[in-house]
């Protein structure tokens, strides 16, 4: 009788575990299915937590429930089989607003993550530079090309509709810049459409023309109870062993399989922190699938697979800070909140009103929690800050924003990430494309996965950790099914 496959997953965020989850419903029976998480909590940024006695989101808030195609997403077929389904929750209020010129304005619509697709819809926020958008005789981009957002709609549609629109509704997704992000990899619709349109307006249409939309139908959805509560079934239902605060250090590769060197953190200096009786441990794995950011990842493969590593080791994340307040009878617009564009000189650069936005969580004695963003790639030094001194930098800015003074808050929280948001520059699909091939050439049993190659958001991360699992399945001899 043939010994059950051993699956090795290193990293227990939602990646990690969607892999797991699928590995159990499509390998053989009996196939091993570890988990290995370097912290003490599983679900990465998926954190739920309490401020004043009620739950809040310390880390992502929600997820998108379509897929570019119009089918539900993965985090929707991931709720589904894990049971959860009769816990997706809608928000009540969607409209949001920008901050221009010191005052809140309504996000217009018509746009494409801020590129106006009907340039009058925009004019209340920014001018655009019409002019530049003529017709040149061919496609905007090439068949193969990628370039930065930011310079493809400033040279045709000018400076403020991307300070003004793109740049802080990119920022308040990827903390990054619009000057330096990747078309093909955040937008691609807009970049598919580029390929055939001559002008970025009539690819803004064209591209909102192709994605099926049911006028009316939410389009974000999370679950009461929180986020938290899809990690925990995600975790229990996979029947994977979880070993929490399990560091792997090193992989190698053996005549049948991987070696792993699991064992404690280690210190930035490189060596092991000072635990008695805590040594590491060598085990053995058919298959490893590693759900972890570039950095790590590129650790791990620079022995096994040293093109991949090099591939993969110089994507990079920015750092951002939750500020969450919780504020006694605010004065609140009916908003779901707000972004800020860069040049408006503030720290914050979003703004949640979480009891505005989800209905489910008002509080009858009119408490409303208030989640700000703060952080921006390349100028993190407001992250140096204390928590007092970023708790009281937000509540300020906040106040100023929404032109009338906030009440002091009863409770408040702070959740710094470090390196949380992967940034995407020009030609990234290429250099993940590139790692992958090098993998499946030299090792088919070692895959990647996660935020860090395929693009931020719940559904692609639980996509990006079942194809993975795929792949694994495929390179071992096939599924059960």
């Amino acid at each position: 009788m043939a010994r059950p496959w051993r699956v090795a997953i290193i990293g227990g965020g939602i990646t990690g575990l969607a892999a797991a989850v699928r590995l159990r419903d499509r390998a053989p029976a009996g196939t091993e299915i570890t988990v290995y998480e370097q912290s003490g909590r599983l679900g990465g940024k998926l954190r739920t937590g309490e401020l004043a006695g009620g739950p809040v989101e310390f880390g992502a808030e929600s997820f998108l429930l379509r897929d570019p195609a119009g089918a539900e997403s993965g985090a929707v077929a991931l709720v589904r089989r894990l049971g959860l389904a009769d816990r997706i929750v809608h928000p009540t209020v969607g409209q949001a607003a920008l901050v221009i010129d010191g005052g809140l304005r309504p996000v217009p619509g018509g746009t494409l993550v801020g590129v106006p697709g009907d340039l009058a819809k925009v004019a209340a926020v920014a001018r655009p530079a019409a002019a530049a958008d003529r017709d040149e005789g061919r496609p905007l981009l090439g068949p193969h090309d990628d370039v930065a957002v930011g310079a493809l709609v400033r040279a045709r549609l000018g400076d403020q509709v991307v300070d003004r629109l793109v740049d802080p509704m990119l920022g308040g997704v990827y903390a990054g810049r619009a000057d330096d992000l990747s078309l093909v990899t955040t937008m691609p619709a807009l970049a598919r459409a580029a390929r055939v349109e001559h002008t970025l307006v009539g690819a803004v249409r064209a591209a909102q023309a192709a994605a099926p939309r049911v006028p009316g139908a939410p389009v974000f959805g999370t679950l009461a109870g929180g986020l938290s509560t899809l990690v925990e079934a995600a975790a229990t239902q996979s029947g994977a062993t979880i070993r929490r605060n399990a560091a792997v250090r090193e992989l190698r590769r053996t005549p049948t399989g991987w070696r792993l060197t699991v064992g404690p953190t280690r210190l930035p200096d490189g060596s092991a922190p000072p635990r008695p009786g805590v040594e590491p441990s060598t085990v053995e794995a058919d298959a490893v699938l590693l759900a972890v950011p570039a950095r790590p990842a590129a650790r791990l493969l620079a022995d096994a697979v040293p093109a991949a590593a090099a591939a993969v080791g110089g994507l990079d994340y920015a750092s951002v800070a939750l500020v969450t307040l919780a504020l006694p009878e605010p004065e609140l617009p009916a908003l779901s909140g707000f972004l800020v564009p860069a040049t408006e000189g503030l720290l914050i650069k979003a703004a949640t009103f979480f009891t505005t936005k989800w209905g489910h969580l008002r509080r009858p004695d009119g408490l409303a929690l208030v989640r700000a963003s703060v952080g921006r790639y390349g100028d993190e030094t407001a992250l140096q800050l204390t928590d007092d001194d970023l708790v009281a930098t937000v509540h300020r800015e906040l106040s100023k924003a929404l032109g009338t003074p906030l009440p002091a808050p009863v409770d408040r929280h702070v959740q710094r990430w470090g390196g949380a948001l992967p940034q995407y520059p020009p030609g990234h699909l290429g250099r993940v494309a590139t790692a992958r091939a090098e993998l499946r050439a030299a090792h088919p049993t070692l895959a990647l996965a996660g935020a860090g190659y395929d693009g931020v958001g719940i559904p692609v991360c639980v996509r990006s950790g079942e194809t993975a699992a795929e792949e694994i399945i495929t390179a071992l001899g096939g599924s059960a099914a």
